[in-house]
């Protein structure tokens, strides 16, 4: 009656021994540290100025890599082996040895042209959130954005808004994670338009000296390098009803503001007598500014019955 249990028992051992020794040979073990090491940070060193002593300062700014190095053709085990004895643990290793890879990085720049992306199709590598610190320098208080981690985001097709996490007052009793987002979506068919924020809100920070607002995206859309967004502004306002009954109300009006950065333009050295419209010789030139094109006059009585008039934009363009 026990010979059954113990046939089972001797044949599973036998499988198990079997699968064992043939499954390495046609599985390729998946290693998913190594998969997903291809999207992270990098070390992005920035020179911002000097501190109030006179001293230099670089702060690590981040970046996240764009192209993989290929597969990392050593197993840890292997360089754990290989550390050196003045290390005192594997992390003082890795430490050491990101920065060896970073001196080497800065004197040979590498052509990434012909190596894979590091995320799949209709995914590139993004931040997950960055960090806004504040460093005091010789010539004032300056804020810097600090990458802290990357990750493989899908490329969205249609101009919207994406969520865009930053991390303010980092490591103190004040730190607030805001989402001020970002404008995300495909280049438009249309030469010149892209995806650009056209409405914006405010966030309210609390600090140990006061409270501080932090601009946030609201509305995103396609739009040429060089446009219009709305800005409100309010009035008060007098009117008069028709039995001559004063009045007074707020009145809104968009006065507008330009946006955007113009893109290197060429400027006519020679122009034809015949046609003054008509150019002879171009001469590359610098970037132009976006500046207002049309405006609109808006008239109205103000609370101390006074004329008042306020100048919205209506158009922007590119400054010649």
């Amino acid at each position: 009656m026990d010979t059954l249990p113990l046939q089972l028992f001797i044949l599973l051992c036998t499988l198990h021994h079997l699968l064992g020794a043939v499954l390495p040979e046609h599985m390729e073990p998946r290693n998913l540290f190594t998969e997903r090491a291809c999207c992270r940070r990098q070390t992005h060193l920035v020179y911002i100025g000097r501190d109030i002593s006179g001293s230099p300062v670089n702060v690590d700014v981040g970046k996240c890599r764009s192209h993989c190095t290929g597969p990392i053709k050593t197993s840890s085990h292997d360089t754990a082996m290989r550390v050196n004895p003045r290390h005192i643990s594997m992390l003082e290793y890795l430490r050491s040895k990101k920065v060896k890879s970073s001196e080497t990085a800065s004197r040979h720049t590498p052509d990434n042209s012909n190596k894979p992306l590091s995320c799949g199709a209709g995914l590139r590598c993004e931040p997950t959130g960055v960090r806004v610190d504040k460093v005091m320098l010789f010539d004032g208080l300056r804020e810097v954005e600090i990458i802290e981690e990357c990750h493989c985001e899908a490329i969205v097709t249609p101009c919207m808004r994406v969520p865009a996490l930053k991390t303010f007052n980092f490591e103190t009793p004040y730190e607030t994670v805001v989402d001020v987002g970002k404008c995300a979506g495909s280049k438009s068919e249309q030469e010149g338009f892209s995806c650009v924020p056209t409405k914006f809100d405010a966030a309210l920070l609390e600090t140990p000296n006061k409270v501080e607002l932090v601009q946030t995206v609201e509305t995103c859309e396609m739009k040429e390098g060089c446009y219009r967004i709305p800005y409100i502004e309010y009035h008060y306002e007098l009117t008069y009803d028709p039995d001559g009954v004063k009045n007074e109300k707020l009145k809104e009006i968009d006065v507008g503001r330009c946006l955007g950065s113009c893109t290197t333009g060429n400027r006519c050295l020679l122009r034809s007598a015949a046609n003054p419209e008509e150019c002879l010789l171009w001469a590359e030139g610098p970037g132009n500014a976006c500046v207002p094109q049309g405006y609109e006059s808006n008239t109205f009585l103000n609370q101390h019955g006074q004329l008042r008039t306020v100048l919205s934009i209506t158009s922007c363009l590119c400054q010649s």
